[in-house]
């Protein structure tokens, strides 16, 4: 099951520096997890210093 990311966000970019395949952008407000191109890594849990990033 893909990442996504919660409104805990505080868009700082860390995560889609992480991600290996590319899947998260920024969004309105918060960055956001293409489902389709996520891999189930959690380099972007790993990363993100508020926890945004969750097992979706």
């Amino acid at each position: 099951m893909a990442y996504k990311i919660t409104d805990d966000c505080i868009s700082c970019g860390a995560c889609a520096d992480e991600c290996p395949v590319s899947a998260i952008s920024e969004g309105d407000g918060k960055y956001v997890i293409d489902a389709d191109t996520c891999v189930d890594c959690g380099s972007c849990a790993d990363v993100c210093p508020v926890s945004a990033p969750v097992e979706g």
